[in-house]
């Protein structure tokens, strides 16, 4: 649909976080390489913009607002925060040119792995997950949608820090994906990466299994002056266009256009020092709706912090884009309907997936093309264990088959075994067998 603006807000879903005054003067030394002594006296001075930064000044002004600091430090101001967020009434009080009211995607964290864990957070499997689970269930609304978000492990496995690469301190990317399949038979069609990080082994594992990526933070400004960020650190979109026309990737260069099969979304911050939603850039999308591009303009947040604000600040900047372009329509969505919507993608029944055992052989067949090579591949051990595995192909996108023996599990040593696999419109099978008693069960999304 052209002249039609799809506005997403993604929402980066990780729980409660709480930060002590000192943690926060070391993450100003850290951004911006200048040692302060910590005092709530020098925090209003940097919010006043009186302590030199060598440049950075407006940038840590807004990392250490009021409002960045006022953090949901548990799970009951998150509550709260919901109460009213979730609502018709908040929903509804700027609705879309169809009459539509807000709508979220939440993209769940599950906080893993951490040796130390200074900010409190919640970890565990699925926790934040079935948190919103059953808070979407309740919801007035159902047109939420659930997504993907996590971050890399640094080496010292210290849950405030992040780092570029998923696979090379740890299997938690590979476990909590076997966890969703086996114990909630859900699986993702969108992701947001944490931290922005997208990597060459980041970019090819997605490329396999999620048709699409909430990832691009494409922007005209560099963050030269902040010294954690300088060089392409972390969020790397130095070279993706600026647009908000969804692109395929290169396979060797996921910020160029390509002829890769996953679709990227540019996605800008609200009230972060950094790559932050601007009137700007939402004229540029009713401008770009005008010229007939399809058009997704999505944003991102926390649920650490109160989403209102940026929820009201992002319609402000939509209804003054919208009286400026009048023959431009904007339309909240979801993630996946957006992606839907803007690309024109048709409507389709997901994959029909059967599993069979033979043998000690494990068969899997779709009716229909799955979106990658290969469906993701799970298994559960009689003693709690969780594993991934690749599958040996017999027919690309349609046929495959995996081997219990001495090199993997005996049959007898699994609970459960199962596949998810989205389609090319976001359609998401997920497929798992009990494997005493070798009843199938199934879910689509």
């Amino acid at each position: 649909m052209s002249q039609v603006v799809y506005v997403v807000h993604c929402v980066d879903t990780e729980g409660p976080v709480d930060e002590t005054l000192t943690a926060t003067f070391e993450r100003v030394e850290h951004a911006f390489g200048v040692s302060i002594e910590p005092s709530l006296e020098n925090l209003e001075r940097l919010r006043r913009k009186e302590i030199d930064l060598n440049g950075g000044e407006d940038a840590c002004c807004l990392m250490v607002s009021t409002e960045a600091l006022a953090y949901n430090n548990n799970w009951a101001k998150i509550d709260d925060m919901l109460a009213e967020a979730l609502s018709e009434g908040f929903r509804n009080e700027l609705p879309d040119s169809f009459g539509g009211g807000w709508i979220y995607s939440w993209f769940c964290m599950d906080h893993i792995g951490y040796e130390l864990n200074p900010r409190k957070r919640d970890i565990g499997f699925h926790n934040i997950f079935e948190k919103y689970q059953l808070a979407l269930a309740t919801a007035p609304s159902q047109n939420d949608e659930m997504g993907f978000h996590i971050h890399p492990l640094p080496f010292n496995r210290q849950g405030n820090l992040c780092a570029t690469h998923h696979f090379s301190n740890d299997n938690r990317l590979f476990e909590i994906l076997a966890r969703r399949i086996l114990d909630h038979s859900w699986f993702p069609s969108c992701n947001r990466p944490g931290f922005h990080v997208t990597r060459p082994e980041s970019h090819w594992f997605w490329e396999q299994f999620v048709p699409f990526d909430y990832a691009s933070q494409s922007y005209d400004i560099d963050e030269q002056e902040q010294n954690d960020l300088a060089n392409g650190r972390f969020g790397d979109w130095r070279r993706a266009p600026i647009t908000w026309r969804p692109y395929r990737p290169a396979h060797d260069d996921y910020q160029v256009e390509g002829d890769c099969r996953r679709w990227i979304f540019r996605c800008l911050n609200m009230n972060s020092r950094i790559r932050n939603l601007r009137q700007e850039d939402v004229d540029l999308a009713f401008a770009e709706s005008r010229e007939g591009k399809p058009v997704v303009l999505s944003f991102t947040d926390h649920d650490y912090r109160d989403i209102r604000a940026d929820v009201n600040q992002v319609r402000g900047l939509i209804d003054r884009a919208a009286k400026k372009y009048p023959d431009v329509q904007f339309k909240y969505c979801g993630a996946r309907e957006a992606a839907r919507l803007a690309l024109g993608l048709p409507q389709k029944n997901p994959c029909g997936v059967t599993l069979t055992l033979d043998n000690g052989v494990f068969h899997i067949r779709s009716d229909s093309p799955t979106f990658g090579p290969q469906p993701y591949f799970a298994m559960k051990t009689r003693d709690g264990r969780y594993f991934h595995d690749n599958l040996d192909f017999q027919k690309p996108f349609f046929e495959w088959s995996y081997t219990f023996d001495e090199s993997t599990f005996d049959v007898s040593a699994l609970e459960k075994a199962g596949v998810a696999a989205c389609d090319d419109t976001g359609n998401v099978s997920v497929a798992v067998m009990d494997m005493s008693s070798g009843v199938q069960t199934d879910r689509y999304w």
